[in-house]
């Protein structure tokens, strides 16, 4: 082998391991509080620790849907708009089965990554054209469309349905 092939082969080389590490680290980094940690199986971050960090601005960047729904905690119908749970998910390359998902009071709950794509679950910011705040189940709530899908209406659903959401964990 001559010694300009070796160079091009360690060329090659160097720029696969940049590339592969430029798309692991693909997220834009927050510019204000951030509001939730993902970390686990996920392919992209934004962080040294392999963590992807979002703040607000970047939550809503990825879309925001309505669900009007009844829920057990609250009165009434209510409108909770957010990103979608499957395309947070989507954004981070999730590569597990379960997501732990874990509150500011240490509460914690393990729910099915399909359960995001299966019943268009939200990852709920505002309630009623307001942004959530903590007293109100926010900074952010795993809401499930109660009213569209009755069946959802169950204790084992109601225990995924965390608010008060700080971090979630990809497992």
């Amino acid at each position: 082998m001559t010694k300009s092939s070796v160079l091009a082969c360690v060329t090659y080389i160097l720029s696969a391991v940049i590339s592969i590490t430029a798309s692991a680290a693909s997220l834009p980094e927050p510019t204000g509080k951030v509001i939730l940690t993902i970390s686990g199986q996920i392919t992209h971050t934004n962080t040294d620790n392999n963590t992807a960090e979002f703040d607000r601005e970047m939550l809503l960047s990825l879309g925001v849907f309505d669900v009007e729904t009844v829920t057990p905690w609250t009165e009434g119908s209510d409108l909770y708009q957010g990103p979608m749970l499957s395309s947070v998910l989507q954004v981070v390359g999730a590569m597990g089965d379960t997501l732990k998902v874990s509150a500011l009071n240490d509460y914690s709950a393990k729910m099915p990554v399909s359960d995001a794509f299966d019943y268009d679950v939200l990852l709920a910011m505002d309630m009623n054209g307001k942004p959530m705040s903590i007293r109100d189940k926010g900074p952010l709530f795993v809401l499930y469309p109660f009213s569209d899908m009755p069946e959802l209406n169950n204790e084992i659903i109601h225990n995924r349905s965390v608010w008060q959401i700080k971090a979630m964990l990809v497992e």
